[in-house]
């Protein structure tokens, strides 16, 4: 089988200098916050072009650590797409916060401002929650609408939170997500386009106070630079606890993988471009191959074509040699768990239709042009037998 991500292929890139790296780390006996973490987040603060990075657990503690930093809880609204991976949905209810399933745009599919719009008014108007976020998601590593976005979100008096778990290193006219946004989240997962090799995230931000209290709520709601200020203690300060936080912090293991990853992700964000262009050029006459927002530059979490009889082409690649993945078969609205929450206006047809018809091929940065024209051909070949 072609491999869907190829980590091992960056990992011999990334040769002798990252298992140094991970050696040092361990030999240091630092594992917890050790001196790599400030350093990874002084380095992703600057490749995100914002003032303040704060390193964390996970991608979902990365959204829920924004929330509580807001005081969003019970009786509040958080407007997002239904079409992205459960994480997004799943932080609001975290924090006893209600999620409003706001449709997407056909072509990238990121949230739709026009739905976001109609969404918040009729929650306005029925008048049991109040409005209070807006997480836009730049959903297979290609940026959101987010100047229409932050239109929408100001004019409401919204926050504004990126959830670039998928997408972080896209561009907006030469622009990262915080240039809009009130924060940026992301994941770490190995699989995202800048993975560690366990479990993290990170949230990137604009305000110090704010990075503070986001420095507190990361470690069990410890005190602070601003907490202790012109305060004596009898105690070390280190355990005082001025607020409810959570245990969210990433293992200085992680932060060491991450920077020796940072050393080549902006050559690998060239090269998934160069297999994207590729892809289209080989299936754009066939298929309905993805849209980058204009004047964007995705990082390809994944490549999403899109076609009628999709599931029958899954078993059709598997038996060349090629596997593929559905992002997302089933929309959040549509999952148990989650339909008691509000949609916008009119449904969800656009993410309902969208469901049934995606399909996800091999994107890496490492991707043989021999592997990924046997992809093509195999695809080509499906789509002319079943014209």
């Amino acid at each position: 089988m072609i491999p869907f991500i190829d980590l091992q292929a960056q990992r011999a890139r990334l040769g002798q200098p990252l298992e140094d790296a991970i050696l040092k780390v361990v030999r240091s006996g630092a594992y917890i916050m050790g001196p790599e973490i400030a350093e990874f987040e002084r380095q992703l603060a600057a490749f995100g072009q914002a003032p303040y990075a704060l390193s964390c657990g996970s991608g979902t503690e990365a959204l829920v650590l924004p929330l509580m930093a807001w005081g969003i809880g019970p009786g509040d609204a958080i407007f997002c797409p239904s079409f992205t991976f459960a994480a997004t949905a799943e932080a609001m209810p975290l924090v006893g916060a209600s999620p409003v399933f706001v449709d997407i745009d056909p072509d990238t599919y990121n949230l739709d401002p026009q739905s976001l719009q109609a969404a918040i008014e009729a929650v306005k108007r029925e008048g049991k929650l109040t409005p209070r976020a807006v997480i836009a998601v730049d959903l297979f590593g290609g940026p959101a609408n987010y100047p229409a976005i932050a239109r929408v979100a100001q004019k409401h008096g919204l926050k504004l939170i990126s959830d670039s778990a998928q997408g972080f290193g896209c561009t907006l006219d030469g622009h990262h997500p915080i240039h809009w946004a009130d924060v940026t989240t992301t994941s770490f997962f190995p699989a995202k386009p800048l993975g560690c090799y366990g479990d993290g995230g990170a949230v990137l931000c604009k305000d110090e106070g704010f990075h503070d209290l986001l420095v507190s709520l990361r470690v069990h709601g410890q005190a602070v630079k601003s907490d202790i200020a012109g305060k004596t203690f009898e105690h070390d300060p280190k355990y005082l606890n001025v607020r409810i936080g959570m245990n969210s912090r990433m293992d200085t293991i992680q932060a060491a993988v991450l920077l020796e990853k940072l050393k080549i992700f902006e050559d690998e964000i060239v090269a998934r471009n160069r297999v994207a262009d590729r892809y289209a050029q080989g299936l754009g006459d066939l298929v309905k191959t993805p849209t980058v927002q204009e004047g964007g530059v995705s990082v390809w979490a994944q490549y999403t074509i899109e076609l009628e009889g999709r599931d029958d082409l899954g078993p059709h690649l598997r038996e060349q040699g090629v596997p593929t993945a559905v992002y997302y078969p089933i929309p959040i609205h549509r999952q148990g768990v989650y339909s008691p929450y509000p949609v916008a206006p009119g449904g969800l047809p656009v993410t309902e239709a969208k469901a049934g018809q995606v399909i996800s091929l091999p994107m890496h940065p490492y991707l043989s042009e021999d592997h990924q024209d046997q992809i093509v051909a195999a695809i080509r070949a499906f789509v002319k037998k079943n014209a």
